[in-house]
């Protein structure tokens, strides 16, 4: 496969101000110091100073800093990577803030500042031309002509790095230029640049580089000048900030110098956030040069399975184990009440548009009928008028003592009105009418077990007609994408809660409800069954004990919700998916992980039947598979392409 993982530095070196000779080989000996990059960006007038101010009027200090861009740019030749690098550069009648592109040995291209800041402590105007409304043009440095304008992108057709570069101001003014520059194509912006520290700014700028990366879709390279600019009445904190698609990778302040901050980024991840977002335009395309530059991935161009995930471990990337869960148990927390607001309010609507205030629901004693009736319970704090009517349904022989146990209680907490319905006599005759033994077959008997979910079901339904009720479905997001439920039988309901919740999410939200309810009583039951094994308890128990465990069957949660997020989040093929999974859990064995992911995409191709039809529920995140939103696929593509992928 491709491989796409470019190694990014913001680069702060080692400087004098005014001192261009000592600026050069500072910044060339971190050029050759970071071999591994494929990008390094500098700070804004690194090859001079950005505090240099009168000097800047100064013929010797503009031709010493020209002839040690040309120099810096040779460099690039043995690295094979690109710089950017702030110099000012002399054009016609006036001195431009440049951020210099150097690649291949060459000065590929110059972007002159377009906003020039000119209040408090900033008089860059007294210097510098602004290069807004600059194009098509060349500036002649070293003997060569280079493209110079705020309408040049630096290309890498292998990688498929495409960079923008804006400076400084630029980012802090409502019309960036790399908005522009993303809109034409840019998936990396660099940002050289020059920010004095003062209190709250560290927070504020960390923001607009992440607002920025997220909107624009991109990875942000920020790099400022550090504390060796001049300090005659600011001072520069060497602020680097890291981001890509809106999330923070990496970033510093006030560090020792020289400096350097890395992180990897995937441009594909980017290109297909894009192309996802069709409102994210192409009109800016046809407005901009390509320059070739080399911005090279880590490793080779193309690798295998196993390749992959060995860059990713030397290279440290962070991959979370569960993607749909936060790391942060602040943020956790913060989330699991969100997603059941937003469960909620949807319910609580539904039940104001059809007048029907009474709910219908399963009760099982596992995770996900536990988290609906918590939806129900504080969908009635919206809508006191609700009425929650709860059923059990235990099959004798099957339905184990502790799941019964804790779904007695927790009915009995939650709802207004509590019914148990033993299914065996209605699943016997049933199975007697079909003619088949009234006992389970083993392995493969899916008469046997599904005819115990639809009858559930079909007694659900037949008491909301009764009672005048809604039906509230329980399944989850992960057996939808698994297609582990029964088809109209726990697949089916009146409107589904939980169907864009995945599993490894389900038992956070039930343990953070846990824990600021304040019953003991329902505190200990729902603790309870968040440590109960999952099943669906269709086969016999032993000796009152669970016996049929879903994960044995169709495999972790977890590392199925995995391939679920990187698959629909981030349309990653199966190998780059299997290879993160490595990553992310180093303990499994290569051939494990390759197993398990084929298994689930087996599961996922041939379930789609299920998810064609699926009952009205609410989104909470942006992974789902409702066919009227997120996801349409037919339901008989073939899997065979994304299998073969896995056996390379």
């Amino acid at each position: 496969m491709k491989n796409r993982l470019i190694k990014v530095a913001a680069v702060i070196p080692g400087l004098r101000v005014g001192d261009v000779t000592y600026n050069e080989q500072e910044i060339v000996k971190m050029i050759r110091d970071s071999a591994d990059c494929g990008l390094l960006v500098f700070p804004e007038l690194c090859i001079t100073g950005y505090t240099s101010a009168d000097l800047f009027l100064s013929d010797l200090l503009l031709e010493k800093a020209e002839e040690a861009l040309v120099r810096i740019a040779h460099e690039t030749e043995a690295s094979k990577q690109t710089v950017v690098v702030g110099v000012p550069i002399r054009y016609e009648n006036g001195l431009y803030n440049c951020g210099a592109v150097l690649s291949q040995g060459k000065i590929k291209a110059l972007i002159p500042k377009t906003y020039l800041p000119n209040y408090s402590e900033f008089y860059e105007c007294r210097w510098f031309a602004s290069g807004k409304g600059i194009a098509d043009k060349n500036v002649r440095i070293g003997g060569e002509e280079i493209p110079f304008g705020t309408d040049l992108l630096a290309e890498d057709a292998v990688s498929g790095a495409v960079l923008g570069v804006e400076i400084c101001e630029d980012l802090w003014v409502p019309d960036k230029p790399s908005t522009h520059a993303a809109l034409a194509g840019a998936n990396i912006i660099a940002n050289p640049s020059a920010s004095d520290e003062l209190i709250g700014k560290q927070e504020y700028r960390r923001e607009l580089v992440k607002q920025q990366s997220g909107s624009c879709y991109c990875a942000y390279v920020y790099t400022s000048a550090g504390t060796n600019e001049s300090s005659t009445d600011l001072v520069f904190s060497g602020s680097a900030v890291i981001a890509q698609n809106g999330s923070i990778f990496a970033e510093q302040i006030f560090p020792e110098y020289p400096s350097k901050k890395t992180a990897l980024i995937d441009p594909g991840c980017m290109m297909h956030d894009r192309r996802r977002q069709n409102t994210f335009g192409n009109d800016m395309a046809g407005k901009y040069r390509r320059v070739p530059v080399k911005i090279p991935a880590v490793g080779a161009d193309a690798a295998g399975i196993e390749e992959l995930a060995r860059i990713l471990k030397e290279q440290e990337y962070p991959v979370a184990r569960n993607p749909f869960v936060p790391g942060n148990g602040e943020i956790l927390d913060d989330r699991c009440r969100k997603i059941l607001r937003i469960q909620a309010n949807g319910l609580a609507t539904r039940v104001r548009s059809t007048g029907i205030h009474n709910l219908v629901i399963g009760i099982s004693g596992g995770l996900d009928s536990t988290l609906a009736l918590l939806v129900c319970a504080e969908a009635k704090k919206l809508v006191p008028e609700i009425h929650i009517i709860s059923y059990t349904m235990p099959n004798e022989g099957n339905t184990s003592g502790l799941t019964y146990e804790n779904a007695s209680k927790l009915m009995k907490l939650l709802s207004d009105e509590v019914h148990e319905i033993p299914i065996r006599e209605g699943v016997d005759l049933h199975l007697k009418q079909l003619g088949h033994e009234l006992t389970y077959q083993g392995e493969g008997d899916n008469a046997y077990e599904n005819a115990q979910a639809r009858m559930r079901t079909y007694l659900l339904m037949d008491a909301a007609n009764m009672k005048n009720a809604l039906v509230v479905g329980t399944g989850d997001l992960s057996e939808l994408a698994l297609g582990w439920c029964t088809y109209n039988g726990d697949h089916m309901s009146m409107y589904a809660v939980n169907a864009s919740v995945p599993k490894t999410l389900v038992k956070y939200i039930c343990r953070s409800y846990a824990e600021i309810c304040r019953s003991s009583e329902l505190r200990e039951v729902l603790l309870s069954i968040c440590d109960t094994p999952i099943s669906p308890e269709l086969t016999p128990s032993v000796d009152g004990k669970i016996a049929q465990k879903t994960e044995e069957k169709i495999g972790k949660y977890d590392l199925n919700d995995f391939f679920l997020f990187y698959t629909l989040r981030y349309g990653f093929e199966p190998a780059r998916t299997a290879a993160y999974a490595m990553r992310a859990y180093p303990e499994l064995p290569a051939d494990a992980v390759r197993e398990a992911a084929k298994k689930f995409f087996i599961r996922f191709f041939t379930q789609q039947f299920k998810r064609s039809c699926l009952p009205d529920g609410p989104k909470v995140g942006s992974v789902t598979l409702s066919p009227r939103g997120d996801w349409r696929m037919p339901s008989d593509a073939s899997v065979a392409m994304w299998l073969e992928e896995l056996e390379g």
